[in-house]
């Protein structure tokens, strides 16, 4: 016995062979583990490692080209072009000041522009930052010759597009710019991010998922704070180039309407009625593509918001007029089918008419056309005719059922965004809004396309489409078809589709054609639509807009008049607006269109062959 007390025991085998079991049983499930991890999910985690290790960088798919009808002239091409970038952490913070500086002068961009793009909260970043989409070739030039005075300044290519054809071109092939906003909430899901380039109106908009392409990737390899470790990668994902598109669209067809219509507020649209294309389509006052993409274009898309003359408005599908006496072609396919008065029966026109105590008066001739039937009614445009038959066996209700037939009040679904629906009233329309009951004076105005009636120069078009193609109106398009833009073989074509239909007989068709041929022959066409190429039917309309030496002008036609196939025939519709000095200009550029096209000459020759072209002057109008 020690004075300390008992000498202490052994530790017991048992409690030694349970600690060492628990010790191997550790180290076999972290061996186990480990094995795990190497062997089963190596691979995985490999992926994963790399893809934290590498960064991304996009490289820029070519927009795909538009062309005209024959798939040989180009509308819009791609340039070269290059985004400058900057990584904002490889810039000493000595130098920050000087560089930016130097950079704005460069680049010509303010250097506040710079500092909203680059904040200091930005300056340890080092992800690049775009500064400028669209660089010039001699701008880089000159930036690599003095690369050594812009630390972490770079670039890449960027391809910009090149419109070839501005002016009238502008309305339909558009525009693009980077991606806003409120355009991302909308596109997102469709794999738009920021930053890329879309579409922002015209065609370019309205097929940008064909024209855009697929934007290739780079990879880079980082350490944690964004460095590049390797100062290229081999991994990398070429872009595809968008697909290229041809277009309905008669390169000849188009200047010619556009010249024909000269600097005056207004359209032109020139339809192939047995198929819905559309040869030509011309607004005025127009714009310069090119001139809102150059620098993201700020101030020059905002000069023309607020332009009075509001040039981004596309007038042949974006705005709407009282069709006036061009509606008078609807009236007579009613009075006909519907046999609301004899073809020869005759009313009498003194010049006026009182209806509730008010007097309405003939606007073409003020004392009267005497007495005239049903084709001499249309071709002398004769108001009093169509007031008298409108309120004492038409009516109202079939004014507005063949009002839709022709399809007026509703959007022709034409491929291009923002085209208006125009309006037809109704008695019951009117009694909502104004809480008034339908007059006889509401359906006068409605019956001679005054009033609150609203169609746009397409709808007209259509309208004369229908009676051309006796019936039946195609979805006006611009899109002929898709291509490949490697080999150019078609990859998809646009076929006719009905539009409208109408329950009107073939013999009612004949009539009105015989009819508005009427117009040109001994109506009130007679002198502007005379020209030894093409025969010509249509209709002549001026819309009152409440001032006393201004009127809309209106002219639908369609040629050759006597065609038998009415694949042969063009529908030609020109709206000259109020704004412009009075000058009836609507029929005398028609003229200019059917001899031009069919002459297969230019304005200039067609115009001077018509006489409408002062050899001295080069001054194109009427010669009194």
């Amino acid at each position: 016995m020690s004075d300390f007390g008992p000498r202490p025991q052994g530790v017991p085998p048992l409690r030694i062979a349970v600690f060492v079991s628990m010790a191997a049983a550790v180290f076999l499930w972290y061996a186990s583990y480990l094995l795990y991890l190497q062997l089963i999910k190596g691979s995985e985690y490999s992926v994963r490692a790399v893809s934290i290790s590498r960064q991304v960088e996009k490289l820029p798919a070519q927009r795909g080209e538009i062309y005209d009808r024959n798939y040989s002239i180009p509308f819009v091409l791609n340039a070269d072009s290059f985004a400058l970038t900057v990584v904002p952490a490889e810039i000493p913070a000595d130098l920050r000041d000087t560089v930016f500086a130097k950079l704005a002068a460069l680049i010509d961009l303010p250097l506040d522009e710079i500092h909203r793009k680059i904040p200091p909260s930005h300056y340890r970043l080092f992800q690049s930052i775009e500064i400028l989409s669209s660089v010039e070739q001699d701008v880089i030039n000159r930036l690599a010759e003095r690369i050594d005075e812009f630390p972490g300044v770079s670039w890449y290519s960027r391809p910009k597009r090149n419109y070839l054809e501005t002016g009238s071109f502008s309305h339909l092939i558009g525009y693009v710019g980077e991606i806003s906003k409120d355009d991302l909430k909308i596109f997102y899901n469709r794999g738009y991010q920021t930053g890329d380039i879309i579409g922002k109106s015209g065609l370019e908009r309205q097929y940008d998922e064909i024209l855009r392409g697929k934007d290739g990737r780079q990879f880079r390899v980082v350490d944690v704070k964004g460095r590049r470790v390797e100062p290229t990668s081999r991994d990398v994902e070429p872009p595809v180039m968008g697909r290229n598109i041809s277009l309905t669209i008669d390169r000849n067809a188009q200047l010619l309407a556009e010249k024909a219509l000269g600097e005056r507020n207004g359209s032109i649209v020139v339809l192939k009625p047995a198929t819905g294309e559309i040869l030509a389509m011309v607004s005025y006052p127009n714009f310069n593509s090119n001139a809102i993409i150059a620098r993201g274009g700020n101030n020059e898309y905002a000069r023309l918001l607020e332009d009075p003359g509001n040039p981004l408005i596309n007038r042949a599908i974006q705005s709407s007029y009282p069709p006036a006496s061009t509606f008078k072609t609807i009236m007579t396919t009613g009075i006909i089918e519907e046999k609301a008065m004899a073809l020869d029966a005759r009313i009498l026109c003194t010049g006026e008419i009182e209806v509730g105590g008010r007097v309405s008066r003939c606007w073409i001739r003020k004392p009267g056309h005497g007495r005239l039937d049903l084709a001499g009614a249309l071709a002398q445009s004769c108001d009093v005719y169509f007031w008298e038959v409108a309120m004492d066996s038409f009516g109202v209700e079939n004014i507005v059922d063949y009002s839709r037939q022709f399809g007026f009040g509703s959007a022709t679904g034409i491929d291009l965004p923002g085209e208006t629906e125009g309006f037809v009233p109704t008695p019951q329309w009117k009694e909502r809004r104004f809480h008034e009951r339908w007059f006889d004076g509401d359906t006068m105005n409605l019956a001679i396309g005054q009033g609150f009636l609203l169609v746009s120069p397409l709808q007209v078009a259509d309208m004369m489409a229908m009676v051309v193609n006796e019936g039946v109106i195609y979805r006006p398009h611009l899109l002929k078809d898709v291509r490949d833009p490697a080999t150019g073989t078609i990859l998809s074509r646009t076929v006719p589709e009905v539009l409208h239909s109408s329950r009107v007989s073939p013999e009612t068709w004949k009539l009105v054609k015989e009819y508005l041929r009427g117009v040109i022959t001994e109506g009130t066409a007679r002198y502007p639509l005379s020209n030894k190429v093409v025969s010509i039917a249509g209709k002549t309309g001026t819309a009152e807009v409440g001032l006393e030496d201004r009127w809309h002008s209106w002219f639908v036609g369609f040629g050759p008049a006597d065609a038998e196939d009415p694949d042969d025939v063009i529908v030609v519709v020109s709206m000259i607006e109020a704004s412009n000095p009075w000058e009836w200009w609507a029929p005398y550029a028609t003229n200019i269109v059917f001899q031009g096209y069919f002459a297969g000459q230019t304005f200039e020759e067609a115009a001077g062959e018509l006489g409408l072209l002062n050899k001295s002057t080069g001054v194109v109008g009427r010669m009194e």
